[in-house]
């Protein structure tokens, strides 16, 4: 390796263990939800539903409380709803925004994957207090990335010197020419 990078190293940055740990648990949760024919995304859906104790939810909230967009959330919609496991409808009070409910079908799962946290927790092999303290410390990566009350407390790298801004940009400036500017 070049040693005039070190910071570079693979191994070194906290993005590719984060990736690395997000691929691991995919795989880990692939069987668990296997006999109820769900995949991670789904799963987390139906939890979010299941967590409003039978009150439907807007794709906005369900967006918001997931970190997902539209475009991301609908196509797991639609196949949960041609699952039978949720049900979509226009609200009434409001034909722009759309309402999700968990059917029957969907809240009969609960039972089939009542056991999947306790199972993912083996096979990660954590105890309680060190599951907490990761869980606790990936929310603050996550609300401190988002912009949430952490983003103001991270350091900012210092403004640049007014000599570096000129060289930057007299190299960038592209030439002007004659005819810009005329029709």
């Amino acid at each position: 390796m070049d040693t005039r990078y070190p910071q570079l190293g693979l191994d070194d940055q906290l993005c590719f263990a984060l990736y690395s740990a997000f691929h691991a648990v995919m795989r880990a949760y692939r069987p668990l939800l296997a006999d109820a024919e769900l995949t991670y995304p789904q799963y987390v859906v139906l939890l979010a539903l299941w967590e409003r104790d039978g009150q439907p939810a807007t794709v906005g909230e369900l967006c918001a409380r997931l970190g997902l967009d539209t475009g991301t959330l609908t196509p797991l919609l639609k196949r949960l709803e041609a699952a039978g496991h949720v049900a979509r409808r226009r609200d009434a009070g409001d034909e722009r925004r759309v309402l999700v409910e968990v059917t029957a079908e969907g809240l009969a799962l609960r039972d089939s994957v009542a056991s999947v946290p306790a199972s993912l927790a083996d096979c990660v092999g954590l105890d309680a207090v060190t599951a907490s303290q990761l869980r606790s410390s990936l929310q603050a990566l996550t609300e401190a990335l988002d912009g949430g009350p952490a983003r103001s407390e991270r350091p900012q790298p210092p403004p640049p010197r007014a000599t570096e801004t000129r060289r930057r940009n007299k190299a960038g400036a592209r030439p002007r020419r004659s005819h810009e500017g005329r029709r």
